[in-house]
């Protein structure tokens, strides 16, 4: 099932299209790196997405409902950050959860961290808000900042609290563009962190970087913005099985006094020869690759070290891109 289709979708600025007739779906529960260079169009994608810009034409729906006739009961559903974002300087960090909390009425009858401050035994109530806004604040590593204004935060910590506002209602959909953005490396491994226990969780992510390192912990998808176009929506499952594997063979007396019997193994390319190591290319799967390992030691072949290289993010886009017609410049989007 999918959480979002998006079917011939066009967004005009004035005196320029920056969407053409952009189509794809998101299934429930993945979580998708959105990529493309700048002013491919990306954030315009995304606040078509959570109902802050109407587009030209195309519909959109979100858990089913129509984007554009219904944004408020969409806007439930989804919790956004944006690229940049606005917090109330004066107010503390606990201030600030606390705020949107009552903001997106958070329906807390049914969990024992969430509470109506309207109904009665107010101040059991006002406790569990005051648990709720402290266990998010853990979740997106803010909790020793509770006490400081969100004005004299650093870009990193206001960055975590962007993450948390987006939060606190338990949003099934959640959109973070360039969430990362001015956090430290350690900073940026909680980050991952927190992304593996929503997906976890169920969650169905959108996560836009231009850092597509930062997106390979937690990624099951990867949709392509070029040129205001989908230039690919890639299953990274589907493309780590379909691709060919790079494989490191290392030998001793060195490589190149073996590449005959390398070559000779079916399905295994020797690219490059240096010194003890051969770099080949592999179609096969875990399975062809054991039976690979075997089949070069039943040979004879003396060797000390084989290694299979995972695809990475960055390989994935490239592949879905190369027959992609050169980008035209453009700025924001």
């Amino acid at each position: 099932m999918n959480m979002i289709e998006v079917k011939n979708l066009n967004f005009d600025y004035p005196g320029k299209r920056v969407l053409h007739d952009v189509s794809f779906g998101i299934a429930e529960g993945s979580v998708t790196a959105l990529v493309g260079p700048n002013g491919a169009g990306k954030t315009t994608l995304l606040r078509c997405l959570v109902a802050l810009d109407r587009p030209h034409s195309g519909e959109i729906f979100v858990g089913g409902i129509d984007v554009t006739e219904n944004p408020r009961a969409v806007h439930r559903q989804i919790g956004y950050l944006s690229d940049f974002f606005g917090l109330f300087n004066d107010l503390t960090v606990r201030q600030c959860l606390t705020y949107m909390c009552w903001s997106q009425q958070v329906d807390v009858k049914n969990a024992a961290e969430r509470v109506d401050v309207k109904n009665a035994a107010e101040r059991v109530q006002i406790k569990n808000v005051a648990q709720h806004v402290e266990k998010i604040a853990r979740e997106v590593m803010i909790d020793n900042m509770l006490e400081r204004k969100a004005g004299v935060l650093s870009r990193g910590y206001r960055q975590r609290l962007g993450i948390g506002l987006a939060l606190v209602h338990d949003p099934a959909l959640i959109i973070l563009d360039e969430p990362a953005s001015g956090m430290d490396p350690e900073a940026r491994i909680q980050l991952s962190q927190l992304m593996r226990a929503l997906r976890a969780r169920g969650k169905t992510m959108i996560v836009s970087s231009h850092i597509l390192n930062e997106l390979e912990d937690y990624c099951t998808d990867m949709l392509i913005i070029r040129d205001g176009r989908v230039a690919g929506h890639v299953l990274l499952s589907d493309h780590t099985q379909k691709t060919q594997r790079i494989i490191t063979i290392s030998l001793r007396g060195g490589a190149a006094v073996h590449a005959d019997k390398l070559s000779a193994q079916k399905g295994l390319t020797v690219e490059r020869l240096e010194g003890d190591a051969a770099l080949c290319r592999f179609d096969g799967d875990e399975v062809a690759q054991q039976a690979l390992l075997a089949a070069l030691l039943a040979a004879g072949l003396p060797i000390y070290n084989f290694a299979s290289e995972q695809h990475s993010l960055q390989d994935a886009y490239m592949r879905a891109t190369e027959t992609e017609a050169p980008i035209s410049g453009g700025q924001g989007a």
